[in-house]
């Protein structure tokens, strides 16, 4: 949703893959023409070779790895070969910084099941036996390095506690009776810690997927606190489907700031050649009254 004026920073983001990655994403991608990519974890269950695929695209692109990444390997070999593969793209507690596009993305906890903080074996095995305090300032240490001056993008799996208890809420636990707020303490923690110094536009995450189990409706996708930072859920998964017309579309969620300021924020879905087929907006700067929920 491109206006006059000057250009806006543009990023496509792709939710849970759970495997569904090809060329038809890499081609798309040449199509939409983003400025960078992000990916919020839970690719697959340890595939190389689509982790190898998404190391080798050709435009600046950041990931943090999910929970389902480690696959069933409890040792955290298959999760390290995995960062490995992305090298630097893999912004786990670190910072990506691009002057082209002028962008700083700060990576969260890797393989983040939510639930408050809990750090598997694997996690333990690749990045050693890290506490809830040292994991919410290892995140605040690394946005020291994001320059003032352009957006500062949070990137994370599971999303920060805090954002509601209800099972619709963007983190809240929907497969079980009571439901309650399942985002990650040391992202909740880092955040306002960040927050005493600079202005934080956007936290994206996944893991809690949009559609709700048992038959209990939709999540909320997208929302913006008090002091305007903007929470983006990109968890639809599956993230292909069909159709009334029997077209094949995808989804990505896609977001655009205008200096340091988010002014869009929307779902979208695409046909197999490039189409906007359908758009769910979810903020717009000058129709504030859209909101995901």
């Amino acid at each position: 949703m491109q206006t006059s004026g000057p250009r806006r920073l543009r990023l496509a983001i792709a939710g849970d893959l759970h495997g569904q990655w090809n060329d038809l994403d890499a081609r798309l991608l040449d199509q939409l023409q983003p400025d960078a990519v992000l990916f919020v974890g839970d690719l697959s269950d340890g595939d190389l070779r689509l982790v190898k695929a998404i190391a080798a695209l050709p435009i600046p692109t950041a990931v943090i790895l999910g929970n389902h990444d480690r696959g069933k390997d409890a040792t955290g070999e298959l999760f390290q070969r995995q960062v490995k593969v992305l090298g630097d793209r893999h912004c786990a507690w670190s910072l990506r910084n691009w002057s082209a596009p002028a962008l700083s993305v700060l990576g969260a906890r890797p393989g983040s099941a939510g639930g408050g903080f809990h750090l598997s074996r694997a996690m333990a095995a690749t990045y050693g036996p890290i506490e809830l305090e040292a994991s919410a300032q290892l995140i605040v240490q690394a946005s020291e390095q994001a320059p003032q001056d352009r957006p500062l993008v949070v990137l994370a799996h599971a999303g920060p506690s805090g954002l509601g208890s209800d099972a619709a809420s963007p983190c809240g636990r929907d497969w079980k009776r009571p439901a309650i707020d399942w985002g990650d303490q040391d992202l909740a923690l880092a955040l306002d810690r960040i927050r005493q110094r600079r202005e934080v536009p956007l936290v994206v995450f996944g893991h809690m997927h949009h559609r709700l189990k048992g038959g209990q409706g939709e999540r909320c996708t997208f929302l913006q606190d008090r002091l305007g930072t903007a929470y983006l859920n990109a968890a639809c998964v599956p993230r292909r489907g069909v159709d009334a017309d029997g077209r094949s579309l995808t989804h990505w969620s896609w977001v655009e700031f205008s200096g340091c300021e988010l002014c869009h924020a929307s779902h979208r879905w695409y046909g197999d050649d490039g189409t906007l087929v359908f758009e769910e907006t979810l903020w717009h700067r000058n129709a504030p009254e859209v909101v995901g929920c």
